[in-house]
């Protein structure tokens, strides 16, 4: 696939074009957009820069993060800190974020979504309020291999890492994660069914499929 160089602040500007005339698939009123990556792509990033963009244009957003719906402690590390095993498949409480963020958004429902869940630093409930999006407002959700999941996207991009970059720029004490990202890239190919790619090789010159 050509990829194209980019800064961040364009990037984010031509994905809000796109993001403007993006209307869901299933009949919802509110679209759903995937920032997919691993940490160290920082995937977070890029969707606050979206929805900065898309603020400047009148649309509404909600960024919503994964890491705001890990699950407990006890559960996430029943089989200790580092078993990669449990972080591909049940460190994120994906019920949670069916139930909480994607039902609300489903066609006829309320558009009230939970913006987070879990906080991990005290492994306690965060108690967050509820947010209320309105109709035409979009979901941008990012976090580490969503696209496995089947949640109801209607458009998703994906941070690449090569598996040097990928392994540089995680932490050291994080590399026990790096066998669950390369399960995720042989089981999903994210780089070949993500709507959109986004090489993030080197942090200061990303290069996108346009």
């Amino acid at each position: 696939m050509r990829l194209e160089a980019i800064t961040w602040d364009r990037l984010a500007e031509r994905l809000a074009e796109r993001l403007v005339e993006l209307k869901p698939a299933d009949g919802s009123a509110w679209p759903r957009v995937a920032f997919d990556g691993a940490p160290a792509a920082r995937p977070g990033d890029l969707a606050e820069r979206v929805g900065e963009a898309l603020r400047v244009r009148g649309r509404s957003s909600l960024v919503v993060g994964t890491e705001g719906f890990l699950r407990p402690a006890s559960l996430r590390l029943e089989y200790g800190r580092g078993d990669a095993e449990s972080y591909y498949g049940g460190w994120f409480d994906t019920n949670a974020l069916w139930r909480e963020v994607f039902g609300p958004l489903d066609p006829g429902g309320t558009g009230r979504v939970l913006p987070d869940l879990w906080d991990p630093a005290t492994d306690r409930a965060t108690r967050s309020p509820y947010v209320q999006l309105p109709p035409g407002g979009l979901l941008l959700l990012h976090g580490p291999l969503l696209l496995r999941h089947w949640f109801p996207f209607d458009l998703t991009v994906h941070l690449l890492l090569t598996p040097g970059a990928l392994r540089r720029r995680t932490p050291e004490t994080d590399h026990w994660t790096l066998p669950a990202f390369e399960r995720y890239e042989a089981e999903t190919d994210p780089a070949g069914t993500a709507d959109v790619l986004v090489r993030a090789d080197d942090p200061r010159h990303p290069a996108w499929s346009g």
